[in-house]
């Protein structure tokens, strides 16, 4: 997967969190989708776990961003490089429906693996 693929996929998996979650708040009510979400809106578990998913998946974004411009102002290893964000965006996909589901201890292991792929490429923009 070339970087610039891995940066497309996580946007795009990006956005399925957070509309997910929005959706998930409004409890899929298009009114109350379409409207300016001033209220509350749904207050249950799974809404909040897709919510902080989401938070979650945006500020790995951020970092995942970051390395992948380091690297490519650099001459890193394209395998390795390609590699990590192979790592990050698998991990990042099985990461969300395990954190719906709420299972902390592989919620927690499967985020270690998406961050062992940004510190590969971090490591390889060195």
């Amino acid at each position: 997967m070339t970087p610039t693929h891995a940066l497309l996929a996580a946007a795009a998996l990006t956005w399925v969190m957070v509309l997910t979650a929005s959706m998930l708040r409004s409890g899929g009510k298009l009114p109350a989708m379409l409207g300016n979400r001033e209220g509350p809106g749904r207050d249950d578990a799974l809404a909040g776990r897709a919510d902080r998913a989401a938070k979650n998946m945006l500020e790995n974004l951020v970092l995942f961003v970051a390395v992948i411009l380091a690297a490519s102002l650099g001459r890193p290893s394209r395998d390795t490089v390609e590699l990590g964000g192979l790592v990050f965006v698998i991990a990042r996909v099985v990461y969300f429906p395990v954190y719906l589901i709420g299972v902390p201890g592989l919620r927690t292991a499967v985020w270690s693996v998406g961050v062992v792929g940004v510190g590969m490429i971090g490591a390889s923009a060195l």
